[in-house]
């Protein structure tokens, strides 16, 4: 893989919550990445994952797969899913998609870690 495609994701522990903050786009190349690293949180079952996106600039419909497969799965893990900080450009992905209705999505980590 080249380095391109590297992306950097910073985990987390916090109680009975797993922080997550990808770091860059999130597009095609890097999407499984960040697919298989929430995979493997998941598995775990955590009560509650919080997404950190405000790291992040780009999401192109990759990402947002990924976020929906994600959903899916902590839903039938009984964790609750958080998206925190998303810049405009990824926000806007979101509510185009009307995602924005059936994702929980906070302003900050305090409010996600705390709700």
């Amino acid at each position: 893989m080249s380095s391109g495609n590297e992306m950097e994701i910073q985990v987390e522990n916090r109680d009975d919550a797993v922080l997550v903050t990808p770091i860059g786009e999130v597009d095609l190349a890097r999407s499984p990445v960040l697919r298989s690293r929430l995979k493997e949180i998941l598995s775990a079952s955590p009560a509650r994952l919080v997404v950190d996106l405000s790291q992040v600039p780009y999401m192109d419909s990759s990402g947002v797969a990924t976020l929906v497969e994600a959903l899916q799965q902590s839903r039938a893990r009984d964790c609750s899913l958080f998206l925190v900080g998303l810049q405009d450009r990824v926000r806007s992905v979101f509510e185009i998609a009307r995602l924005d209705t059936v994702f929980t999505i906070t302003s900050d980590t305090t409010s996600a870690l705390d709700t």
